[in-house]
This record gives structure tokens, C-alpha cells and sequence, in this order.
């Protein structure tokens, strides 16, 4: 399990480092494994942690933290002015937390199991300390949110009635805290919705993702008992803490927290699955060894170290690798996740008012832009990055997120139009169906997601995403290439892939049928009207993206999963081909660009599908015809400055990489990866969603990588966009299980080791 010594090295420098306390938990550090996600830190002789888990979804689909767990020692090593030291170990997969002076001095482990999950605190002391561990928890009584407040919940904003949330369960249970929520089944957020859309005579077809769900766990330790209750009050939001204490001092202590999220029938039965879960992680010493080898693997996979000979964690350059490193490790802390990692702040997030002070005395729950929700195009770039890092281990659960959802999405097409394909809308509930705010309430003061008697029975009212289901073919795509790269089994996956693809030929026959009487144009093509280009440009007839997505994702079926179709099929697909209308051309500024689409009604949004033939349909790039029409529309689009941001979700970076244009492509991932501004560094955002960003993350990722490599059918192209300065030592994942590694430094490739051997004579280097 050793890695080479120079990338050990290069991995080890970049550990975060703190060398005092935090002021709160916006100064938190992230720790995780399996599909746990905790931010640690130590705050006024405290050390505290958030607990968080993929899965953990309420009534309302809200994703709640698991509560937080707070330590306390005596004698204190935490007092003011005392050594400490704080350290995120990347390799071995935990925080190591040292303080106090030698002679009482104490070392705190915290990491999380990747095989089972559960979360262990190993305490060992200078001299015997008592140890006081409480579990607290805010969710006490039923609560009503309020209007302006429900942005956690997405699907009941602008919702004119009540919303409320429902309290925990927590108790002593022996000598453990027992603590879970259970959902009520009388007020689940998908009756709502299948009400509020029509869908009552395919209900029994919509999964229920959220009947009978339980989540939570049991906390615990060898030598505690418990102590009673405490009440208090943290970043304005009242809690009640269940305290186990040290029956005696001991130099040697640990915590156990073992967790369990399933969809019961009963709480009991709920409860047997987790007391099975706790003895299987009775082999504390094994499951460290176990943990810390799988991290090590993780790190061998796959990296991309900068500036590794001269680590200055003020170099610019530096702190792009680092940063990269940090996101990815983010990312591998959801191993085996029953559901994906959420683009708007992944398992990390905390109290609200440390984010932005309008939300002060909201919970650790809250985050913009939902829990059990996604909105599609950011949620896509958290999972790109993983093909070229060589984490095929970390995405079966965003493809399960459709695969799961599927049979509901059809129903709703059938019942909607009468024709086949499935309809997975932008913003999406995790059982398949629109977010009730996209959709559109009736009653509302919200003008823009006002539901009326006139309104279009099918379709969703909020402008910004009303017509775009565009994303299902993307993520389509993503699992493709995820074969591609990995030679991996998708066959469970091809019913979505296959429905995603036909829903677009068939609806836009349908509806071109109702407005014209046939179903396609006069040169036998797909008339895609209404439609939209992304957010930005509004009833949009042949969308660039769309247009290119269905090229390039039709393409990619035939090629990379054409021997899993039948004859039948494969003569189909390739009809479609002929039926998907070419792309749109604008003449500015004396040169012809890529235009948004054929025609346009008006732009809202922010975003350049216009680029989308680029990223992430590979219609234009290095090596590929009519280059220079790509980068004439980047050069002569008429960007505002907002379209060219770097925060967040946006993807110049990606886009300039891509067309070899290595200036501006640094320019962006320096923006992009560098420092936070936060204490932990790779904490970014809020940009247009929360912190931490993990599409903002993840652009970075995806942006860098193409810098470094890209890859098209059998060619790799090394350094297509990289800047000769920037020393790099790099391992990276190619299409057909192909591994790429080596050194570039003072201008040129040092070293490159390529696996198997043979994919060598397709490496297309570019001279720098």
C-alpha cells in the first residue's frame, strides 16, 4: 500500500495544520468515512463535532445533521494559552487534535470507519483525565418554520400554509444515548407533491423514498455512564446535551457513535439493525488499520500534487494543489452513500450565521437550496472530476439517485403525454418528482412560482427551469464514460439511460405533432420547441446544449455501450441521429460563434450553454474540427461580468482548458482553487449556493484536470493547457483502464509511466 515517496511527501505537506483553537464552528475541520461527514473543532476548552450522514432525510426532505457531540476533559489541555495543535492527517484519514503541556499533555484521534459507520474518539493521556461527552441535539419540540425560512425544505418555499418540523427521539439507553428521528408517515412531503402535480393515478409507480425512514445512532464508550442532562444554547439555537462521564480517570478513553439510516417498518426493527451494526464494530484495532489502509489506497489512485519541491502554502500555485487535494479527500468521505453528496455544502455544512448573518438563529440543519433535492447542473460537476481521479467507487450513488427514481419519472411522462421516456426535471426531489416551489404553489405570493387554474397542467412554473430536463442526459453521459473509463458493469443503469435519450425524440414529436400536425420539420428533423438553453436563454427552440447533448450522448451509447444493445436498438439510435438538428450559428464582431440556439425569447440567467458543445459535449476541443469557432465564441460571446465569474458552478475554466487556451485556463483554476478565505481552505462559497461550495469545488477539479490531461476516444493528450512554470507530479485515470503518472518541471516532462504499457502510443504530448 505504499506510495511512491515523492507523492507521500507531496500528500503529507499538504495536511492542514492549526496551531490554536477555533472561534466557532464556521472554523470547523472536516473528517469522514463510508458515508459520514463530521466538522471538528475545539472552542473554548471544548472539542465539539457536527455529525452528518448521506440519507438523513425528514418529513419535509430536509437533510438534518445527526446532532453534535461536545467533549469536555479534566484537567482541561484546552486552556488558553496551552500547546495545541490541530491536524487534518489527509493519508491516514483522521484529525489529530495534541494539546496541554507535556505533563498533561492529551492526544485525541477522530475518525470514522470507511466499512461500517460508525464514528470513534480515541483519547490517550499524559496523566488519568475524566472524560464528559455530551450529545446534544436541537430538534426537541415540533417547530414551524418560517415563510422566509424554508429554504432547507426547497420544495415548501413560497408555500402560503404551515410547514413544521418534527422532533428527535433522544434518550439514555443503558449505559449508551440513544437518539433517531423516525418520519411520520401522515405528513410526508411526497404525498404533497404527488397531489400538488397531478400524479394521484400513478402514485403506487412513484418510490417513496421517505416512508418509514429512520436515521440515527447510539453513542457510547468503554467506562462511561451516564451523567443526566443539560440544557444551553449554541449560535443562537437552544439544545438539551445527554451527558456519559468517566466512572473513573483514565489515561486511555474512547467515544463510539454508531449510526443507522434505513426505511423500517418499525422502530424496533430499526433499532436490532443497529445494535448489529455496533458488534460488527467491536474490533476497534482492526477496523483503524482497515480505515487508515483504505485512505492510503485512495491517496495511490490518484493525485495531482503542485509545486511539490517548494511547498509555500502563500504560493498561489501551491495552494491549487492543495486545495484540489482537500476537495477530493471531502469527497471520499461519502464511500457508500445510499445517496450522492450534495452539491450545496456535501456532509460539511454548519450554523447558517457563520455563513451569512441574515440566517443567524437558524440550526446546523440549514442550507440554501435543500437536502433531499438537487438541482441537476450543479450537482453533475460534483461527479465528473471523479473519472480522471479514478473514483469509480464514489458514483454509484448519483447513479442511483436516477436508477432508484426512474419507474416514477416514466409514470409521470405516460400520465403527462401519453408517450414513453422518462422526465427528470432540473431541480428534483429524490423520489423522482419537481421541487412543489418549481412546480408552483397555488395561494402564493411568490409571483414568479405562482401556480394559477390557467397554468400548464405538465409543466413547472418557475421560469428560470421550466422546459429543462436537459440534465438526464448528462448524467447519462456520466455513466457512459464511467464504463469507458473503468470497464465497470451499467447494466442496471441502460433502462435510464435508454429512457432518458427517448424521451426527448418522443416528446418532441408529440408535441410538434400538436402545433404543426407532424412530428418533424421539413428536413426530417426534431423541432425542440419549447425548450430552454440552460437557465439563460427562455422558450428557446433547438437549444445548443440540448442539441449537442443529444448528439453526443446518442454517439456515446453506440460506442461505448453498443454491445448491449440489441440489433433493433442499435438501428434505432442511429436513426435518431439523423433526427437531431444541427446547431445554430451567429455572426459578432466579424466572426462566426456558436448561437445559444435558433431562436430565443429572453435571457434570466447567468449561464454559457452556448460553451456546452465543449464541456460536456465534446463537439469541439483540441484535435477536433472547427476549433477556432469555439474559441472565437468565447473570445466574441458579449459576456456580462457576472457570465464570466469564477464562484461556484461556473465552468470557464473547464471551457478554456479545453480549447488550449493555457492563459486564461490558469487564470480561472487560480481563482477558482485558491485559499477560501475561510479557515479551512478548501471551505469555499457561499457563491450562488452555500458553504461549503461543492460544485464550486468541483468545477476547480474538473477545470485543473483538463489542464493536465484530456481525453478523447483512444488519444490523450498530456499538458494540453498547462502552464510551463507549474511543476506538477500528477496520476491520473484514462479511458480503458488506462493509468497516467508522471513529473512535468522546468518546462518539460521529466518522467511518464503509463498502464498497460501499450495505451503509450496513444499519448499525444504537447510541447510547452
Amino acid at each position: 500500500m505504499n506510495m511512491p515517496l515523492e507523492t507521500a511527501r507531496c500528500i503529507d505537506a499538504y495536511n492542514v495544520v492549526w496551531d490554536t483553537p477555533s472561534r466557532n464552528a464556521g472554523e470547523s475541520m472536516p473528517c469522514g468515512g463510508h458515508d459520514i461527514g463530521l466538522n471538528v473543532w475545539v472552542e473554548e476548552g471544548d472539542l465539539l463535532f457536527y455529525i452528518d450522514r448521506a440519507g438523513s432525510f425528514d418529513e419535509n426532505n430536509q437533510m438534518l445533521k445527526l446532532g453534535r457531540v461536545r467533549l469536555r476533559l479534566t484537567p482541561n489541555p484546552f486552556t488558553p494559552g496551552a500547546p495545541f495543535r490541530q491536524e487534518l492527517k489527509l493519508r491516514q484519514g483522521y484529525v489529530e487534535i495534541v494539546a496541554g503541556e507535556p505533563a498533561v499533555q492529551v492526544q485525541v484521534a477522530i475518525w470514522v470507519d470507511v466499512a461500517q459507520p460508525a464514528i470513534h474518539v480515541e483519547i490517550s493521556s499524559a496523566q488519568p483525565v475524566t472524560l464528559e461527552a455530551g450529545y446534544e441535539n436541537w430538534r426537541l419540540a415540533v417547530r414551524e418554520i418560517p415563510y422566509d425560512r424554508r429554504h432547507p425544505c426547497a420544495s415548501w418555499v413560497a408555500f402560503a400554509g404551515t410547514v413544521t418540523t418534527e422532533p428527535d427521539t433522544v434518550d439514555f439507553d443503558g449505559d449508551s444515548v440513544l437518539f433517531y428521528h423516525r418520519n411520520r408517515n401522515d405528513r410526508l412531503l411526497v404525498d404533497h407533491l404527488i397531489e400538488q402535480q397531478g400524479l394521484g393515478p400513478v402514485a403506487r409507480e412513484i418510490p417513496n423514498t421517505q416512508r418509514d425512514r429512520t436515521f440515527g445512532g447510539r453513542m457510547s464508550g468503554p467506562g462511561l455512564a451516564p451523567a443526566g442532562t443539560r440544557d444551553g444554547r449554541y449560535a443562537a439555537t437552544p439544545h438539551r446535551s445527554w451527558l456519559l462521564a468517566s466512572r473513573a480517570p483514565q489515561s486511555r478513553q474512547r467515544l463510539d457513535i454508531v449510526l443507522q439510516a434505513a426505511q423500517s417498518e418499525t422502530q424496533a426493527e430499526w433499532q436490532a439493525a443497529l445494535d448489529r451494526t455496533a458488534a460488527a464494530v467491536a474490533d476497534i484495532d482492526g477496523a483503524r488499520s482497515a480505515t487508515q489502509a483504505w485512505w492510503a489506497q485512495f491517496w495511490e489512485r490518484s493525485h495531482i500534487c503542485l509545486q511539490p519541491s517548494t511547498p509555500d502554502a502563500g504560493d498561489a500555485v501551491w495552494q491549487v494543489g492543495r486545495n484540489y487535494q482537500l476537495f477530493r479527500y471531502m469527497l471520499g468521505c461519502n464511500r457508500t452513500g445510499e445517496y450522492p453528496t450534495k452539491f450545496n455544502g456535501g456532509l460539511f455544512i454548519y450554523d447558517p450565521g457563520y455563513v451569512r448573518e441574515e440566517y443567524a438563529g437558524e440550526s446546523a440543519d440549514f442550507r440554501l437550496w435543500g437536502g433531499g433535492s438537487h438541482t441537476a447542473q450543479n450537482q453533475r460537476l460534483v461527479y465528473w472530476p471523479m473519472l480522471k481521479s479514478g473514483d469509480f467507487d464514489l458514483m454509484p450513488p448519483q447513479f442511483e439517485y436516477y436508477r432508484r427514481a426512474l419507474p416514477g419519472a416514466e409514470a409521470r411522462t405516460r400520465l403527462y403525454w401519453g408517450h414513453e421516456g422518462c422526465s427528470f426535471t432540473e431541480q428534483l426531489e429524490n423520489f423522482g418528482l419537481p421541487l412543489g416551489w418549481s412546480w408552483g404553489w397555488l395561494d402564493t405570493p411568490d409571483l414568479y412560482h405562482k401556480r394559477t387554474p390557467f397554468s400548464d397542467p405538465t409543466e413547472q412554473q418557475a421560469p428560470w427551469i421550466r422546459y429543462l430536463y436537459l440534465s438526464q442526459l448528462e448524467f447519462a453521459l456520466m455513466i457512459l464514460r464511467y464504463r469507458q473509463y473503468s470497464g465497470l458493469d451499467i447494466t442496471p443503469y441502460l433502462p435510464f439511460i435508454e429512457s432518458a435519450i427517448r424521451f426527448f425524440d418522443a416528446h418532441y414529436q408529440w408535441q410538434h405533432r400538436i402545433n404543426a400536425i407532424r412530428p418533424l420539420d421539413e428536413n426530417g428533423h426534431l423541432v425542440l420547441f419549447p425548450s430552454t438553453a440552460c437557465e439563460t436563454y427562455k422558450d428557446a427552440l433547438n437549444p445548443v446544449d440540448l442539441v449537442s447533448g443529444l448528439q453526443c450522448t446518442v454517439e456515446a451509447l453506440l460506442e461505448i455501450g453498443g454491445d448491449l444493445l440489441s440489433a433493433e436498438l442499435r438501428a434505432y439510435y442511429q436513426g435518431l441521429l439523423t433526427r437531431i438538428p444541427p446547431l445554430s450559428f451567429i455572426e459578432r464582431e466579424g466572426v462566426r460563434i456558436i448561437a445559444p440556439a435558433k431562436s430565443w425569447a429572453g435571457e434570466i440567467n447567468v449561464e454559457i450553454p452556448q460553451l456546452y458543445p465543449v464541456h460536456p459535449y465534446e463537439r469541439y476541443g483540441l484535435g477536433k474540427p472547427d476549433l477556432q469557432v469555439a474559441i472565437d465564441t468565447w473570445r466574441h460571446g458579449g459576456w456580462s461580468e457576472e457570465q464570466l465569474s469564477h464562484v461556484s458552478w461556473h465552468q470557464q475554466a473547464i471551457f478554456c482548458a479545453l480549447l488550449g487556451l493555457t492563459e486564461d485556463a490558469a487564470d480561472y483554476t487560480l481563482r477558482k482553487l485558491g485559499d477560501s478565505g475561510r479557515r479551512f481552505p478548501a471551505f469555499w462559497g457561499p457563491g450562488h449556493d452555500w458553504v461549503p461550495d461543492h460544485n464550486w469545488g468541483g468545477s476547480g477539479m474538473i477545470g485543473l484536470q483538463e489542464m493536465l490531461m484530456q481525453c478523447d476516444g483512444r488519444r490523450i493528450r498530456l499538458l494540453p493547457a498547462w502552464p510551463a512554470q507549474w511543476e506538477v507530479e500528477f496520476k491520473l485515470h484514462a479511458p480503458f483502464n488506462t493509468v497516467v503518472e508522471g513529473r512535468h518541471a522546468n518546462g518539460k516532462l521529466e518522467w511518464l509511466r503509463v498502464t498497460p504499457p501499450e495505451r503509450a502510443a496513444d499519448i499525444i504530448e504537447r510541447e510547452i
